[in-house]
């Protein structure tokens, strides 16, 4: 049976592309998926797939295809449907350059979903729609993982692939994710007359450039990037508030508590060294980092899978946020593993290399029918 299904388990690169072509075609920015929810859904049910939707919210839901049997493990592949705005709505769509598939969401994350979705397209066929993995097709991952929080109070399973761009090379570690919201408070004057105000710009300016030299000599694993800044009021006045949002990320192993309580006490020394101006330190959105074993039976059979497809077995920590900080956090072991590099996400020159979202394709396809 085994050599069957094997002889079988052809992934077809002419199909692989179409259904890339058609999702990112389809403009998914974080809270407008419907039409490519729609997209997926109509293609699993074609497959012959027991398909349901999982409320997220009035008009967003997650897509849910169970696999045929559960265990302790259970695994599920996971992709987010959702991409960032783009940079330019007259142009965002599918292009191919040689081997480079150009366009919004290629490398985050469409490409990963569009190798799942062709793995789960031969599964469905040499199965007779037994899946041996689950699939789920989340949403709203590049702002605050509602879909990842909602599968999880949900659903209960063990292992996870989530395909967002690791260059497929998997990583079984994932870096700590801190949003920070930092608040300087001063005093409104008439613009042309600052002596008689205190800038709250300035201040939050000063109060950076304490951050990061603190970072750079304190914590030189630390990613930190500062993503907004902006005064209130606008207009011809010395501004008396000044706010920065802060992305901070740290490795698996680091102390995140501890860490928490260093920049809080910068920012009170700070504070108390700027008369008549306030500063204030908030963490918004608080994910700790994890690394999981390499022992566990999925994590052996992947490796098996690697060996198999003569691909290099070279483990990794993900640097950035994603849902397998919200799977790690109800109990999942999460396999961040996907075709396409991270720092192409996000920029307006995304791609992915359609060879590698092929070699991905394959490799799922492999690795189900290996826990099958």
């Amino acid at each position: 049976m085994k050599t069957k299904l094997n002889q079988s388990a052809q992934i077809q690169p002419k199909r692989l592309k179409s259904i890339i072509r058609d999702l990112v075609d389809i403009y998914s920015p974080t809270g407008k998926e419907e039409e490519a929810l729609e997209f997926t859904e109509v293609y699993l049910k074609k497959l012959g797939l027991c398909v349901t939707r999982q409320e997220v919210d009035e008009n967003r839901y997650n897509l849910i295809v169970p696999p045929s049997r559960k265990g302790w493990d259970t695994l599920y592949f996971i992709g987010h449907l959702d991409t960032v705005n783009a940079y330019d709505l007259e142009d965002y769509g599918f292009h191919q350059k040689g081997d480079s598939i150009l366009g919004l969401g290629t490398a985050d994350m469409k490409a990963g979903c569009a190798a799942m979705l062709e793995a789960a397209t031969v599964l469905a066929r040499i199965t007779k729609g037994a899946m041996p993995v689950g699939l789920a097709f989340v949403v709203g991952e590049e702002e605050d993982s509602s879909g990842a929080k909602t599968l999880v109070k949900e659903l209960d399973f063990n292992w996870a692939v989530i395909g967002e761009p690791t260059n497929l090379m998997p990583c079984l570690g994932h870096y700590s994710y801190m949003e920070v919201l930092l608040r300087t408070e001063g005093k409104r004057a008439h613009s042309s007359m600052p002596e008689l105000g205190q800038n709250a710009i300035e201040a939050m300016l000063k109060l950076l450039l304490q951050l990061t030299e603190y970072a750079t000599s304190r914590h030189q694993e630390l990613v930190y990037n500062i993503r907004q800044l902006q005064s209130f009021p606008q207009g011809f006045v010395v501004p008396d508030v000044c706010e920065a949002w802060l992305d901070l990320h740290l490795p698996p192993s680091s102390n995140t508590t501890a860490f928490q309580s260093e920049l809080e006490k910068l920012v009170e020394t700070a504070s108390k060294d700027m008369p008549d101006l306030s500063a204030v330190l908030k963490f918004e959105e608080t994910h700790s980092g994890y690394r999981i074993p390499q022992d566990g039976l999925p994590v052996r059979k992947l490796r098996k899978i690697y060996q198999k497809m003569a691909l290099p077995w070279e483990t990794q920590d993900f640097r950035s946020h994603s849902d397998g900080n919200v799977l790690r956090a109800a109990g999942t072991n999460p396999i961040i593993l996907g075709p396409g590099k991270l720092e192409a996400a996000h920029t307006p020159e995304e791609a992915v290399s359609f060879n590698q979202v092929v070699q991905a394709a394959q490799l799922y396809l492999d690795f189900a029918l290996s826990l099958a």
